[in-house]
């Protein structure tokens, strides 16, 4: 971890001054919210029969479902996301040569693989642990269990890099149309849920995956023109924001949890209403503590821990929850339910949550120093071709349909010999061999410098 530090140290020492420190500092500390979230909302313990149940904070303790409204944070990271695409895009299309082609191929595979390359360890660990766990004979159930908690957080990736393949559309939307193409998102987000609830159509809530996070991306291309650069409006879009949030929830029929919790529908699995007004709220409030973030980030230390944790953030997230299966896993089994003793919710449970965090954190570890090196590492296409953007699309598409499958259905199946959904695994290996991702190297010095001199 020291020589991890050092060479966070050298990557801090050479960011330009120019760069907008407050956009990695968000990034980080979304994610870190969204990894300590789960980790303090679920929970195994074991009853007074000796039984394991699978505990859930949001379920026992009612007041904690308005905590969800600061954990729910990936408004932020797609309000990051519009800042940072909407730069790489502008940088490709300055540098691009006059008729030059697989422009945007080129772009869309190089920001896809820097996201779906950290998750293919993950995802083929799990595959193969299914295997072995119904070859050995455990109970299909529990193998369920375990892959879907471990495999919930790609379900993000899915929806982000759809938002992604949409930077040159959504980009000339808010060049042509200003405002316009964020505020078109509300209608689209309102109608949607009418039809949902008011109408019953079936399926339509998923289209809010597009609408409320296309909203906030659109957001991010405002910031990086400095449309908030006037705190006032960033200021007024949280109170607004907050405002509907508080009537649509309070007094209104939608769930004050911003996650899925019992009692109500789920507010992010599909996005409703309510989830873009918080969102906005989020929206504004960051952008109203920017200048006085970006002076903090100013101290070596606090920019240095920032770069540390953006280096190794897909890591982080996408192993989180692994890691707290391997630690219930230990416990159960190999300690005899050490630990697992008191319910979720209850004051000896609360006591208890800084020292099963800090074991968390322990068990991640490992994995960050395994696979945390690989996350800006990315192979040339094949031969040099140039993949025609129609494949490369419907490349990007069967990863987002695999990594989707994987959270809403899980890999493992309930009947296979082989105890696992094959195509589930299959959709984004395949979608990542159309984009023609080659053989994976490890940049050199001179390449994390000049990654490290850019804008993120």
């Amino acid at each position: 971890m020291l020589t991890m530090w050092s060479k966070a140290r050298e990557l801090a020492e050479m960011a330009p001054p120019e760069r907008n420190r407050w956009v990695d500092f968000l990034r980080a500390v979304s994610i870190l919210a969204v990894v300590f979230g789960h980790w303090l909302m679920a929970g195994l313990y074991v009853d007074e029969a000796g039984a394991l149940q699978r505990g859930d904070l949001l379920t026992v303790a009612s007041w904690t479902h308005w905590l969800t409204w600061g954990f729910q944070v990936m408004p932020v990271f797609f309000l990051v996301g519009g800042y940072s695409n909407g730069v790489s895009w502008g940088a490709t299309l300055r540098k691009a040569e006059p008729g030059q082609t697989g422009v945007y191929r080129d772009w869309l595979a190089s920001r896809v693989q820097r996201l779906i390359t950290p998750t293919f360890p993950v995802l083929l660990l799990w595959a193969g642990l299914a295997v072995i766990m119904t070859q050995v004979g455990l109970d299909r159930e529990q193998i369920r269990m375990a892959t879907e908690a471990a495999l919930i957080p790609v379900w993000f990736l899915a929806v982000y890099l759809l938002v992604t393949a949409c930077t040159p559309l959504t980009r000339k939307a808010w060049e042509r149309f200003g405002w316009l193409s964020f505020a078109i998102y509300i209608p689209l987000a309102v109608l949607t849920d009418w039809l949902t609830f008011s109408a019953g159509v079936p399926y339509i809530n998923f289209t809010n995956f597009l609408w409320v996070f296309l909203a906030i991306h659109q957001l991010g291309f405002a910031w990086r023109e400095g449309r908030f650069d006037k705190r006032l409006l960033a200021f007024a879009t949280f109170v607004f924001g907050l405002g509907i949030l508080i009537a649509i929830t309070v007094y209104g029929f939608y769930p004050v949890s911003m996650v899925s919790a019992p009692g109500g529908f789920s507010n992010s699995l599909p996005p409703t209403l309510a989830l873009f007004a918080l969102g906005v709220a989020q929206v504004g409030l960051v952008l109203t503590l920017e200048p006085m973030g970006r002076k903090v980030l100013d101290n070596t230390g606090i920019w240095t821990a920032t770069v540390l944790m953006n280096g190794m953030i897909m890591t982080v997230y996408l192993w989180h929850l692994t890691a707290f299966v391997l630690v219930m896993t230990i416990a159960w089994l190999a300690l005899g339910g050490a630990g697992l003793d008191s319910v979720p919710g209850t004051a000896e449970w609360w006591a208890t949550r800084p020292l099963w965090l800090g074991i968390y954190i322990l068990a991640l570890l490992p994995m960050i120093v395994i696979f945390a090196r690989h996350e800006r590492s990315f192979g040339p296409i094949r031969g040099g071709r140039t993949v025609p953007k129609v494949r490369a699309v419907f490349g990007v598409l069967m990863i987002c349909i695999g990594l989707g499958a994987t959270a809403a259905v899980t890999i493992a199946s309930p009947s296979s010999i082989s105890g696992i959904r094959w195509w589930v695994i299959a959709l984004p290996l395949a979608g990542a061999a159309l984009l023609g991702f080659g053989p994976v190297y490890r940049p050199s010095a001179e390449t994390k410098a000049a990654e490290a001199s850019q804008q993120p």
